[in-house]
């Protein structure tokens, strides 16, 4: 039985959380275009088209750094379908993994198991 709790347990973590991250942000930023674009188009005000239109090229830009971000990190390789699906699969068996952990077993005392402070 794994330790959970246990730091060892972490490795390799740090990279599925931020791949993940950057997955979610990139879907907001995604929605936010799409939701400024038909704020946009049902706006009357010139001064609050303008106001959107700036913020709209903004999100826009971000949108295209994060994903050439994934892209320059391989988390996202939108060119290589085949590698793309693998790296779909890969993810949510990780997700399949993750709930299937025993995150709070029954004995959850940790004593002794880091070491005791330095004596003075």
């Amino acid at each position: 039985m794994n330790d959970y709790l246990d730091p060892i347990n972490s490795v390799g973590m740090p990279e599925l959380t931020d791949s993940g991250i950057a997955l979610e942000f990139l879907l907001s930023t995604k929605t936010g275009v799409r939701n400024l674009s038909i704020a946009l188009t049902e706006t009357a005000t010139p001064t609050i088209r303008k106001l959107l239109q700036e913020q709209l090229d903004v999100t826009i830009a971000l949108y295209f750094e994060i994903a050439d971000l994934m892209m320059k990190k391989q988390w996202l390789n939108p060119f290589d379908l085949e590698l793309q699906k693998q790296l779909d699969i890969k993810s949510a068996q990780n997700a399949v993994d993750i709930a299937n952990l025993n995150l709070f077993p029954g004995d959850t005392n940790r004593k002794g198991m880091f070491p005791s402070p330095p004596k003075k």
